[in-house]
């Protein structure tokens, strides 16, 4: 077991929300739900909390209620392989969310995630300056991370 966990705080949506992530990546799956007993504060037999893996990292997911929303303080970083990854990864999380910035976006619940290709970094230390800035610069004008065109604004 790892010694940290993420805990994600949901208003009721805990168990939608981790049967939707653990449907997005290989080597994930619900672990354990406990849900309310008749002692409440929640209703009876709904979901308290939602323990899951994404990738083999551990998660819970609480019912709280609506009084803490998500910020953009805190995202999930997805180390992406490929622009497929990257593309289909934003296609799912954005169903009802929005997109941002720079590889960022927020999910149906709010939740902000980073999906960035492995690629970006390795650009963005380029040891030519003027090369790492283009990059920076062709990456500030994105929504959805391009590889073909960060790797275009590394060549010139």
């Amino acid at each position: 077991m790892q010694k940290i966990t993420t805990f994600l705080w949901f208003d009721n949506q805990a168990e939608e929300a981790a049967a939707f992530y653990t449907s997005l990546f290989e080597d994930s799956r619900i672990l354990e739900v406990q849900r309310y007993g008749d002692a409440g504060p929640g209703p009876a037999g709904t979901a308290m909390t939602v323990s899951f893996e994404l990738a083999g990292q551990r998660f819970v997911a609480l019912n709280g209620g609506p009084q803490f929303t998500f910020t953009e303080a805190i995202s999930l970083y997805v180390d992406c392989a490929s622009q497929e990854e990257v593309d289909e990864l934003w296609a799912k999380l954005t169903d009802g969310g929005e997109e941002s910035q720079c590889g960022w976006l927020k999910d149906r619940w709010g939740l902000s995630w980073q999906i960035v290709p492995k690629v970006l970094p390795e650009l963005l230390s380029n040891p030519d300056p003027a090369k790492a800035q283009q990059v920076m610069k062709a990456m500030l004008g994105m929504r959805k991370i391009d590889i073909n065109a960060l790797e275009e604004a590394a060549r010139l």
